[in-house]
């Protein structure tokens, strides 16, 4: 797979995830969705990882592999599925496109990478777009509450994150993936019965929506993720994940005949400004490079 189809795959399906979500919450809760949708993904990682032979862990890296699984995937998952009850799948993913930002404070406080002024400085500005996108959402003068757990979902990714750096350097990517995505599951389990009883009163096509989310932004968008990290620098990377915002828009109306509220596209221009002013340097460095 060449690097420009791993990257139009991971973009497009991670956006379109949010709508996805959106979509499946008519007929599931938030915390069944969650359980269904990586119950499904750890059979198939399974499957993987014994034609893969995924390592066992070491005793030593269960814990921090817990917390994360317990952060990335059931705390996360769980936080924006109820988030994206009161918000739109484009109001959504702006929230969301926080996590580089908490994951630098988190860096430095965990890791020792103190932030420069220009971080504090993006970070103030990402949060007053925020705030433009709780008010919008709430369409009055009180914070939407969807908005805030997103928020919320998005200090919990950016915690896996943090966790995830010692875990890669010992181990691959595939079995990062695999450890975390089956403890989150784990933790995800006492909804069992309950999500087992919505999957059979849920009809079809809601059914097919979170068999979606599982197999291919979950699964196949996580590949193709592990295929671009492993061919350029990781500042890179990330970089690429800026566009997801505008294209979970345009994903939302095609599939949904949904668009956010002006203040929610205002918001989430304002939440975009304060990332690039975190990393500018960054993003001149990839233009730089993908001019070449």
């Amino acid at each position: 797979m060449t690097l420009a189809i791993a990257i139009v795959i991971t973009l497009l399906l991670w956006a379109s995830s949010f709508t996805a979500i959106k979509a499946a919450l008519t007929e599931f809760s938030p915390m069944h969705l969650a359980t269904f949708r990586f119950g499904v993904a750890s059979l198939v990682l399974v499957a993987i990882a014994m034609f893969k032979r995924v390592r066992v862990p070491d005793a030593a890296d269960v814990p921090t592999i817990i917390l994360a699984g317990l952060l990335g995937i059931t705390g996360y998952h769980a936080a924006l599925n109820f988030g994206q009850m009161t918000v739109s799948a484009g109001a959504a993913s702006f929230v969301v496109n926080t996590v580089p930002l908490f994951t630098t404070l988190l860096a430095a406080g965990f890791l020792g990478e103190k932030p420069p002024s220009k971080t504090v400085i993006g970070l103030l500005v990402s949060f007053s777009g925020v705030l433009v996108i709780a008010m919008s959402e709430s369409k009055g003068f009180s914070l939407n509450r969807g908005a805030v757990l997103i928020l919320i979902a998005a200090l919990f990714q950016s915690g896996y994150i943090v966790l995830q750096k010692p875990l890669l350097k010992k181990y691959s990517v595939l079995e990062v993936v695999c450890y975390t995505i089956w403890a989150g599951t784990a933790g995800l389990s006492l909804f069992g019965p309950g999500t087992v009883a919505e999957v059979s009163h849920a009809s079809a096509k809601a059914a097919m929506y979170v068999i979606y989310l599982a197999i291919f932004p979950g699964v196949v968008a996580g590949l193709t993720w592990s295929a671009m990290v492993a061919r350029l620098p990781a500042s890179q990377a990330v970089s690429f994940l800026y566009v997801v915002p505008a294209l979970s828009i345009v994903v939302a109306w095609v599939w949904l005949r949904e668009l956010p509220t002006l203040g929610s596209i205002v918001g989430g221009l304002v939440i975009l400004a304060g990332v690039a002013i975190v990393n500018h340097a960054k993003l001149k460095a990839h233009l730089v490079a993908a001019a070449k």
